[in-house]
């Protein structure tokens, strides 16, 4: 098929990659401006068009793919079908009628539950045992058009947002390769979403971040997985901030059938420091630490960093 393939981040690149060795002809990509980032601020190339570049295909990258030039520039590609996955802007309807099978989407969840910009980190969020690609043709709405395909992606107990987010790029990358030819063949028989199941996830923010320690140790835990490894977990230790990379929810164990909450822990504070690791009451259980990253310094493991930084039980975090 002949392709315009959409997409900016390191999750696109895997689809895009499937689809050319699966020889398909890319027509064309398009993704999101160069921006520049990091502390120097160079203007750096998205993932997608590193990856376009490395292929000799064509780069168009639209301030607004909905302008009448951008339009009229898509057209002439005279597509079959566009591919979408995580591209960063809405179509309009005047893109999505140009393609001869139309545009579909490559979707980080299983649609339609978690529509909108994080569905992986937000699966991990919410502690769900499963999510999954869906491969969707593309209608005006956020994520609203019908299913074409899915696969279920299981997610482990230790699942972090960055392990997650793998696994779900090669799914995604594996079954477009096997929609397409379907598409084509008109072998697919398009399924209606069911609004009253549907969820929406807005984009993560770096404040979404900040941990509430009067939360229980497995919302803590699974806050520091699912934004593992961006805009990460974290708290304040000295005035400065503290990203917790790993951990781990410990179940308190109270003797003469007394309650956890009665046992005079209180949320934020160390209540045990070991050489390896360091323990933090929250509102229900115990939160092991086990690596960390102090402002202005590398990540560490909690034994290296006791080395520098010797935490002492009693201690406030927040």
């Amino acid at each position: 098929m002949k392709i315009v393939f959409m997409g900016t981040p390191d999750f696109a690149v895997g689809a895009l990659e499937a689809i050319v060795k699966a020889g398909h002809e890319v027509a064309a990509v398009v993704t999101q401006p160069d921006k520049p980032k990091g502390r120097g601020k160079e203007v750096q190339m998205t993932p997608v068009k590193l990856c376009a570049l490395k292929y000799g295909i064509e780069v168009l990258q639209p301030v607004k793919v909905r302008e009448p030039e951008q339009v009229e520039k898509l057209a002439k590609f005279q597509a079959d079908i566009f591919v979408v996955a995580a591209f960063g802007q809405l179509l309009p309807e005047e893109i999505l009628r140009l393609p001869k099978y139309g545009c579909v989407n490559i979707h980080a969840s299983l649609l339609p539950k978690y529509r909108g910009a994080a569905p992986i980190q937000w699966a991990i969020l919410n502690g769900e045992k499963e999510t999954g690609i869906t491969i969707m043709q593309m209608d005006k709405g956020l994520d609203t058009g019908d299913m074409l395909m899915k696969c279920v992606v299981p997610v482990e107990a230790e699942e972090t947002g960055e392990t997650l987010h793998d696994k779900l790029c090669e799914a995604g990358a594996r079954l477009i390769v096997e929609a397409l030819p379907k598409i084509e063949r008109g072998e697919l028989v398009p399924e209606k979403q069911k609004e009253e199941e549907a969820s929406y996830v807005g984009m993560l923010k770096k404040s979404l971040g900040l941990i509430d320690w009067t939360r229980d140790a497995v919302s803590i835990d699974r806050l520091v997985r699912g934004l593992n490894s961006w805009p990460s977990a974290y708290t304040y230790y000295n005035k400065k901030s503290l990203k917790i990379w790993e951990s781990e929810p410990i179940e308190e164990k109270t003797d003469g059938g007394q309650k956890p909450e009665e046992t005079g822990r209180k949320a934020g504070r160390i209540e045990r420091v070991e050489k390896d690791a360091f323990y933090v009451g929250t509102g229900k259980g115990l939160l092991k630490v086990t690596a960390v990253q102090l402002e202005g310094k590398k990540k560490l493991l909690v034994k290296d960093f006791l080395l520098g930084y010797p935490m002492k039980e009693g201690t406030e975090l927040g």
